[in-house]
C-alpha cells in the first residue's frame, strides 16, 4: 500500500460533518465563507476508490485537518491494467 497525506492548519471540520464531507456539493457551515463549489472531495473519493483505494480523514475544528489516500501497489502492471 502507498499512502500519501495532505495536512493543513485550516479550520478543520467538526466531528458530527465528516461524515458528510465525500457527499457531492456538500459544504460545512463554516466552509461557505471559503470559495469553492463542493465538488474535490467526492472527487477524491471516487477517483481513489475506482483504484482499489481507500480515503480518510483527521480532523479537529480550529485545529485543521489531515487527508489520506490509501493505494494499493500493482505488482503485475499487465494485470493492473
Amino acid at each position: 500500500v502507498v499512502e500519501v497525506k495532505v495536512k493543513d492548519d485550516g479550520i478543520g471540520i467538526p466531528l458530527a460533518e465528516q461524515p458528510r464531507i465525500w457527499d457531492r456539493l456538500y459544504r460545512g457551515d463554516k466552509s461557505r465563507t471559503q470559495r469553492g463549489l463542493g465538488l474535490g472531495l467526492s472527487l477524491v473519493k471516487a477517483v481513489v476508490e475506482a483504484h482499489g483505494g481507500k480515503v480518510t480523514v483527521a480532523s479537529a475544528e480550529g485545529a485543521g485537518s489531515e487527508f489520506t489516500v490509501s493505494l494499493p501497489i500493482a505488482t503485475n502492471l499487465a494485470a493492473a491494467a
